[in-house]
């Protein structure tokens, strides 16, 4: 006789024997589901001659770190599907005790390209990666931000869009939904409203925004920009992110918000991106 029973450690199947000799109990393993999600590729580095183990930023489940079996052999059955910046339908199981999730397919949607081969839209699109890689944690979804990064690489790969704007739009709007957004109007540390004198502001990096004249004393990393920099900057924050426009860009600020962003992320992380030097470009 068989019989399906239940043990501390999982489900277990009886098998009765003739009397005298007891019941012998076999372990079977519970049933994983599979889940299944949009994702954008961060991160494939070699696991073994024939596995890559790496990041995925998804829709459903924000961002996970997958084992891709089989995924570089000749006839992978996962393609080019994760090649770096590729957004793609992928299936997963979760093995709870294992830290990776085991990635069982992916169907390619959209592989990043650039026109023309500029250098620096890649670098852009690097730039998110490492952003998303640095600013989200594991298991934190945000389906909003993967909708934006999806976009953003969208608009990386077509000419007609100005760089510097979709850079700044990603930079301002991944703040916000991570909940870093620098105050714009009220000073960032003893929040009282801040008067621009003479056209001009002090943006603090170390304290995430505008400083009023008592709490910029003595201050440190502390920038004096031009109140046109700070409504122009604080217009990329807006939340209606799908209506910012992203074909032009100012002519005067550039060096001065790029500045304004790079100390404002190295203070934050407490260190410098790695794709910052390779950005310049942005500030001209």
């Amino acid at each position: 006789m068989i019989f399906l029973g239940f043990r501390a450690e999982g489900p277990a199947i009886y098998l009765a024997q003739p009397a005298g000799l007891g019941v012998i109990s076999i372990r079977t393993q519970p049933h994983v589901p599979a889940q299944q999600s949009d994702a954008i590729v961060l991160r494939m580095t070699p696991w073994s001659e024939t596995s890559l183990i790496g990041s995925l930023y998804t829709r459903d489940f924000g961002k996970i770190s997958v084992v891709a079996k089989g995924a570089r052999r000749p006839k992978s059955p996962f393609e080019a599907a994760l090649d770096l910046l590729s957004v793609c339908r992928v299936v997963f199981i979760d093995k709870s005790s294992d830290s990776l999730y085991v990635l069982t397919e992916a169907k390619l949607s959209r592989r990043f390209r650039t026109t023309g081969g500029e250098l620096l839209r890649l670098y852009c699109a690097y730039y998110l990666v490492e952003l998303l890689e640095k600013l989200t944690d594991q298991h934190d979804p945000q389906r909003e931000l993967f909708d934006l990064a999806v976009d953003t690489i969208r608009q990386l790969e077509h000419s007609e869009s100005e760089v510097r704007s979709v850079v700044l739009r990603f930079e301002l709007q991944l703040l916000r939904l991570t909940g870093h957004l620098p105050s714009f109007r009220l000073c960032a540390q003893c929040g009282c409203e801040v008067e621009a004198k003479s056209g001009w502001l002090t943006y603090g990096p170390l304290s995430t925004g505008v400083l009023c004249n008592q709490c910029s004393s003595g201050g440190r990393q502390l920038m004096r920009i031009p109140i046109a920099v700070r409504d122009y900057v604080e217009g990329f924050a807006d939340t209606a992110w799908q209506s910012i426009p992203v074909t032009e860009y100012v002519e005067g600020h550039r060096a001065t918000i790029r500045a304004m962003m790079i100390k404002t992320f190295t203070c934050m992380l407490d260190q410098r991106l790695k794709l910052h030097p390779y950005l310049e470009e942005l500030g001209r």
